[in-house]
């Protein structure tokens, strides 16, 4: 062809390509506006999604076509467009007409990218809406103009301003219902005023809006003249984002992998939650406190000169030293601080009400610890914003409470640092999450208390009783036979010399445990001392035998986990119910059964029988004599056991 005369389908597809090139190449410098949309019941929050989704030209002509057939099936707006549909798509939500999970959307206009999370109004769901907060710049709360400000609109109200969401358009919906009344709008505007004062949310955007009919949406409204304000989308267009706020910050990295491809390399990687990382600056690595400089900053499209909070990147370091998942690379000179006992507010997200004392999965960046948590100092009533008195927490409550973990973890704020000073804590055993935390702070003790070293240790004690440490627990229901078994077990083991102690559960109760009931969260805090006792004994060389019915995993592991590998054999007393109910030496279960005896393990709270007991001994088919010579003879059968 001459090079004169140009194809025109090359022209053509080539203006395109240079099109699509200019547009991504602008798209990719536009900033990210993370926002959510929260409320009450019904407020419209999907609606005004699909709104903005509708009016930004971010729905394809196919997406029309099946909105506009669902919405004449499933819809609620008659033969009209249901926007709500865009947004709900579980079908349990559509049925309903509620939204369930957080349903995550991207949509973007000539300023600015947005990411949207449409969040749950429902009470029952508050754990999700907790979870799109938790990212979010920017937070959009509806309220009905009909019905006011409710309780769940001051609940995620409160939410929104302990998770540090400092931009908030109140968003008056509906105005359309309410013939877009200006007085009205101005009576809700007082009213969340005043409750946002009592909660220190420092200030808001009210604007009028109707979802449905698209006032104040994109454009101004023609129905109400009397607001001069920006629209919903021009204020979202321009609002300031959190991008640059942490790279003020002193240098903060949580340690997500240790990159070692080969015997040359290794480097730590991570995502920057805060300042500026250049080669060269000093650094420390927490909770060890070893310090060195890094040497460079890697990532897949090569070295940089610098880094910024938000980049994932792997760095080097000049000096060989210890760090891997979980520590924290911080700035050498002002490093965060590390302790292992915290006060902070919980979000209760559990249908179980939380239990004071027992152990949970706390997981804060990339660590995760073992914590428990105390009785709460105080609940807040979301209504009145009152502190009330609280044994624990149920679904959906805020409370304060003291937090102790198995070891000291660098942290900081949740104020300052919502990487490191916000968390969650996961149930042990359904690994479900059961609720979100933010730090205030270090509790003093945790400073002032340290382990104080000792000469004869449990080794030494050990040797002179030449013998090995053990914690022996017997569980199963009352009646089973537990201490029976126990005592028979210890006269035997004293006839062959060795040195042992036995802890009842009924003994300990009369004098070390005499405060507690028999709630869960008592019996949470029995076991917790008894594991705690019986590993003090341990340490002074002992075989501790211990009979508690004990009835729920979680504690046991708990004293288990206290223990070292080997040194804690389970032995399920296994007696059924009917069994142990006919034997009732002590007239509990007839109590029980009468309604005399709350909370009684196997009528009226339940038990959880082990699954990977050392030891599984039935009282049906042995005596407690051959059941007790079973348990020696394991303890005698492993030849480190002396």
């Amino acid at each position: 062809m001459d090079q004169d005369v140009k194809d025109p389908v090359y022209v053509t597809d080539q203006l395109i390509a240079d099109d699509i090139d200019a547009y991504l190449l602008k798209h990719q410098h536009k900033t990210m506006l993370r926002f959510i949309t929260c409320g009450s019941v019904d407020d419209g929050k999907s609606t005004l999604i699909g709104r903005l989704l509708y009016d930004s030209k971010m729905i394809f002509e196919d997406q029309l076509a099946s909105l506009e057939n669902d919405s004449k099936s499933l819809g609620t707006q008659g033969q009209e467009i249901d926007f709500a549909l865009l947004v709900d798509g579980l079908a349990a939500e559509r049925e309903q007409g509620i939204t369930i999970d957080v349903a995550y959307r991207f949509f973007a206009t000539d300023k600015r990218k947005f990411i949207v999370a449409d969040t749950p109004g429902h009470e029952q769901y508050t754990r999700n809406m907790v979870t799109g907060a938790s990212t979010a710049d920017l937070a959009v709360i509806l309220i009905d103009a009909r019905q006011g400000v409710l309780t769940q609109t001051r609940r995620h109200s409160y939410l929104v301003n302990l998770l540090g969401i400092k931009n908030v358009v109140l968003a008056v919906n509906k105005m359309d219902l309410v013939d877009y009344s200006a007085e009205r709008f101005y009576e809700i505007v007082s009213d969340y005023s005043h409750f946002a004062k009592q909660i220190g949310m420092d200030s808001f955007l009210p604007i009028p809006i109707s979802g449905l009919k698209g006032d104040n949406i994109v454009t101004p409204s023609e129905n109400m003249p009397w607001y001069q304000g920006p629209t919903l989308l021009g204020h979202l267009e321009e609002a300031p984002v959190s991008d640059t706020e942490m790279q003020g910050h002193p240098f903060r990295m949580a340690v997500q992998w240790v990159n070692r491809p080969n015997l040359d390399f290794r480097g730590f990687s991570g995502q920057i939650g805060a300042g500026v990382i250049r080669p060269g600056d000093a650094i420390r690595v927490l909770p060890s406190g070893k310090t060195t400089k890094v040497k460079s900053i890697v990532t897949f499209d090569g070295n940089l000169d610098h880094a910024v909070a938000g980049q994932s990147v792997t760095l080097t370091f000049e000096d060989e030293i210890d760090c891997s998942r979980g520590d924290v690379i911080v700035q050498s000179d002002q490093p965060c601080e590390v302790a292992d006992q915290f006060e902070a507010t919980l979000v209760w997200m559990a249908e179980d009400a939380m239990l004071p004392g027992r152990p949970y999965t706390l997981k804060i960046g990339t660590q995760t610890v073992t914590a428990t948590v105390t009785e709460p100092k105080y609940e807040v009533n979301v209504n009145t914003i009152e502190h009330v008195a609280s044994k624990t927490l149920g679904l959906n409550a805020i409370g304060v409470v003291n937090i102790s973990t198995d070891r000291a973890i660098p942290f900081e704020a949740y104020e300052q640092n919502p990487d490191l000073g916000g968390f969650i804590l996961i149930d042990r055993m359904t690994n479900a999450t059961v609720a979100a935390g933010m730090i205030h702070f270090a509790l003093r003790r945790s400073q002032n208390i340290h382990w104080q070293a000792v000469d004869v240790d449990r080794d030494a004690h050990a040797a002179l009783k030449n013998q090995k440490p053990a914690v022996v627990w017997f569980t199963g229901l009352s009646g089973s036979g537990k201490s029976t078994i126990a005592n028979i077990v210890e006269k035997k083991l004293h006839a062959l010399g060795k040195h042992t102690f036995l802890l009842d559960g009924d003994n300990v109760r009369h004098g070390l445990n005499r405060d507690l009931g028999f709630t869960d969260a008592d019996r949470v805090e029995n076991i917790r001392r008894v594991g705690e006792v019986a590993r003090l004994m341990t340490d002074a060389g002992l075989i501790v035998l211990t009979a508690f019915i004990s009835p729920f995993r979680s504690e046991r592991r708990m004293v288990r986990d206290l223990m070292p590998e080997g040194e804690f054999i389970e032995v399920h007393v296994d007696t059924p119910l009917e069994v142990a109910e006919a034997r009732d030496v002590k007239g509990l279960y007839k109590k029980a059964r009468a309604g005399e005896l709350k909370n009684f393990t196997g009528i009226d709270s339940p038990y959880e029988a082990p699954e990977l007991a050392e030891l599984t001994v039935n009282t049906v088919e042995l005596s407690a004599e051959e059941a007790a010579e079973q348990v020696v003879q394991y303890l005698l059968s492993g030849s480190d056991r002396g």
